[in-house]
């Protein structure tokens, strides 16, 4: 297996992928063969701030998760945060924007239709 680093502000990725072509998969026939795989892993940079992909959001909870009923929302578009940078967490305020230059990332928000 090879593995490459990509380094990018507080957070880096690694890829790892087979150097070699994969061997065909049995049943395949002959000339087919499966498919190699990529696996992209976020790594936090601990000099970071709030080390991990949440910086500092409801931290003292052992998992973020907020639910919200399509009936209820106000709006008939509503975008919420996948990037953890937003100050009105879990609905997004532009922070990706920032975020995205920062690191060359292109993470955008969820929107949510009513």
């Amino acid at each position: 297996m090879a593995t490459l680093f990509c380094a990018a502000a507080a957070t880096s990725c690694r890829l790892t992928f087979p150097l070699a072509a994969p061997a065909p998969a049995p049943g395949l026939g002959r000339g087919r063969s499966r498919r190699g795989m990529v696996a992209v892993r976020a790594e936090a940079d601990t000099a970071a701030a709030g080390s991990g992909i949440n910086p500092a959001i409801r931290k003292e909870e052992a998992k973020v998760v907020d639910t919200v009923l399509a009936g209820e929302l106000s709006k008939p578009l509503t975008p919420y945060c996948r990037c953890w940078r937003s100050g009105t967490f879990p609905l997004c305020d532009g922070s990706h924007v920032k975020h995205n230059k920062a690191t060359g990332d292109n993470v955008g928000p969820l929107l949510v239709k009513k």
